[in-house]
C-alpha cells in the first residue's frame, strides 16, 4: 500500500471528541431503534395480516434493522475502549456488517418490486409473489452471511471495527462495489423512474389525485433518508481508499478516519428512520384500501401506494 512512510494508517487516532459523539450516537440509536422497530415488529405481525411481496420484504428489514441495533451497545462500549480484535470483537463485527448489507439490499430489492408493480404491472404477476419475495430474502440472508463471514474472519486489523490495511485493492473495490455502488444505482434509477410514471398519472385527472402525490413524496422521501445516510460513508471510503494508494500526509488519513468513523454513525442510523417510515406506509396502505374494493379486477392490480417503503 502507498500510504506515506512517516506514518502507519492502524496506528492513526480517531480525535477524543470523534469518540465521545461515537459513543453517545450509538447509544442513542440503540434507544430509538428499539423503540421503533419494537413497534413496527407489532404493527407487522399483528395489524396486517395478509402476505404480500412488501409485508415479506419489510418484515426482513425489520429483523435486520434489530440485529443491527442489537450490535449498538457493543459497539459503544468496544469503539470507546480501543478494544482488541478479541473473539466478542469479531462475533459483533460480523453480525454489524452482515445485517447493514441486508437491510441496503433489501431496500433496493423493494425499490425494484415497486418498479416492476407500477412500471411493468402486465408482468408483474409473473415476477411477484410473496414466495418469491420470501426466497429471494432467504438467498440474499445465506449469500451475505456466508461471503461476510469468511471475510471477516479473515481480517487482521489489531483493533476492533478497524479497517483491515493487508486486503488486496482488488477485493476492496469489489466490496465497495456490490455493497454501496450496485444497491445505491438499482434505488436511484427504479425510484426516479417510478416517480415519473406516477407524475403521468397525476396529469390524467385521476380520482386518486391525493393518494399518487402522497406516493411520491414517500419515494422522494425514502431515496432522500437512503442518501443522506449511506452516500456520505460511500464518498467517505472511496475517498480513504483513494488517499491510501496515493500515499497522502498522515494528516489527511487521520482527518478521512475520523470522517469515516462519523458517516458510519450516520449510516447506522437509517436503522431507526426506516422504523418511520413503516408508520407511514401502514397508514397509506390503509386510506388505499377503500381505493381496492370495488371490482375484483381492481383488488388484483397492484396499487403505487402498496409498495411503497424505505
Amino acid at each position: 500500500m502507498n500510504v506515506s512512510n512517516n506514518c502507519s494508517v492502524p496506528n492513526l487516532e480517531l480525535y477524543h471528541q470523534v469518540r465521545l459523539i461515537e459513543f453517545v450516537l450509538y447509544n442513542v440509536i440503540f434507544f430509538f431503534g428499539a423503540l421503533f422497530n419494537a413497534l413496527a415488529l407489532w404493527v407487522f405481525f399483528c395489524k396486517i395480516k395478509k402476505w404480500t411481496e412488501t409485508r415479506v420484504y419489510v418484515i426482513n428489514l425489520v429483523f435486520a434493522d434489530c440485529f443491527v441495533i442489537c450490535t449498538l451497545p457493543f459497539m459503544a462500549y468496544l469503539l470507546w475502549n480501543k478494544a482488541t480484535r478479541d473473539e466478542l470483537c469479531q462475533f459483533i463485527e460480523t453480525m454489524y456488517f452482515i445485517n447493514m448489507v441486508v437491510s441496503i439490499y433489501i431496500i433496493s430489492f423493494i425499490s425494484v418490486d415497486r418498479y416492476i408493480a407500477i412500471k411493468h404491472p402486465l408482468k408483474a404477476s409473473t415476477f411477484r409473489s410473496p414466495s418469491k419475495a420470501a426466497l429471494l430474502c432467504g438467498l440474499l440472508w445465506v449469500s451475505v452471511i456466508t461471503g461476510a463471514t469468511l471475510q471477516l474472519w479473515q481480517r487482521h486489523a489489531a483493533f476492533c471495527f478497524q479497517k483491515d490495511t493487508t486486503t488486496p485493492a482488488a477485493l476492496s473495490l469489489l466490496s465497495i462495489f456490490f455493497v454501496f455502488t450496485l444497491p445505491l444505482a438499482v434505488l436511484t434509477f427504479c425510484s426516479t423512474e417510478v416517480i415519473r410514471n406516477l407524475k403521468r398519472c397525476l396529469n390524467t385527472n385521476s380520482p386518486e389525485e391525493k393518494l399518487i402525490q402522497k406516493a411520491i413524496h414517500i419515494i422522494y422521501a425514502n431515496l432522500i433518508v437512503f442518501l443522506i445516510c449511506f452516500l456520505p460513508a460511500y464518498l467517505g471510503i472511496i475517498a480513504r481508499f483513494i488517499m491510501e494508494r496515493v500515499g497522502a500526509t498522515c494528516f489527511l488519513l487521520q482527518i478521512m478516519k475520523n470522517f469515516s468513523s462519523l458517516t458510519r454513525c450516520i449510516a447506522t442510523s437509517n436503522c431507526c428512520l426506516d422504523s418511520i417510515c413503516y408508520y407511514f406506509v401502514t397508514k397509506e396502505f390503509h386510506e388505499a384500501l377503500p381505493l381496492l374494493k370495488p371490482t375484483t379486477e381492481k383488488t388484483d392490480q397492484i396499487h403505487p401506494l402498496q409498495t411503497q417503503t424505505c
